[in-house]
């Protein structure tokens, strides 16, 4: 078992659902409020990690965390040393690619939310903060708990994205489902196993116990 590639995995999956947290939040409220010009190109684009192979969409990454582009570029000059074939590239990797999974649930959890609510939420002078903090959040929250745990699920068994843009640098980079595949490239079967179950395990708990909570915060709020 490669414990350092499975905690490596767990640390990556907790940084993007950190960062992408407020964001599932933000983007999704504004996406289920309001309509203008463009929204189907936006929702489009949210979307697009989902249907583009994981290399294609590794690919673009990578050229755009590369030494020769301007975000590669400009981070070089800030912190000594690249972007790519880091970790903290895998994280700005992870949380692009799991836009769709962080946002488009907390979207459809605000957009359950009748408009009546929100309303009588103004009437009562509450201000959007305040709104969002005590009445939307409370409301939408099965949306949004689904969304941080398919980000995290998703996070810690993706594969192609972290090839691409961060390797196979042990302790560095190398995920536990690249562990799993240099298991196998090296005819380990019984160790691609175990760390296989491992990840099955860890995901059905984590699925697991968010069905138990937002079956009991559905039970509370009703």
């Amino acid at each position: 078992m490669d414990w350092t590639a499975l905690f490596l995995s767990l640390r990556l999956a907790c940084w993007t659902v950190i960062i992408l947290l407020p964001v599932s939040v933000l983007m999704g409220r504004f996406l289920a409020y309001h309509d203008f010009r463009g929204k189907g190109l936006v929702e489009a684009l949210v979307m697009l990690p989902l249907v583009l192979p994981p290399t294609v969409f590794g690919f673009y990454l990578l050229v755009a965390f590369g030494r020769n582009s301007p975000l590669g570029d400009l981070w070089q000059n800030l912190f000594g040393h690249q972007l790519v074939f880091t970790f903290q590239g895998l994280v700005v990797a992870s949380v692009i690619f799991n836009l769709p999974f962080a946002i488009q649930p907390a979207q459809r959890g605000f957009e359950a939310i009748a408009p009546e609510v929100r309303e009588a939420a103004a009437c009562c002078g509450m201000s959007p903060l305040r709104s969002l903090w005590n009445v939307e959040l409370p409301l939408a929250w099965p949306g949004v708990l689904t969304a941080m745990v398919l980000t995290f699920a998703h996070t810690l068994g993706e594969f192609g994205i972290v090839l691409m843009v961060g390797g196979s640098i042990p302790g560095e980079t190398k995920t536990i489902a690249i562990a799993i595949y240099d298991r196998v490239q090296g005819f380990d079967d019984r160790g691609a196993a175990v760390m296989s179950a491992v990840l099955v395990a860890i995901s059905l708990f984590t699925i697991s116990v968010t069905y138990w909570l937002s079956s009991r915060i559905g039970r509370r709020l009703s």
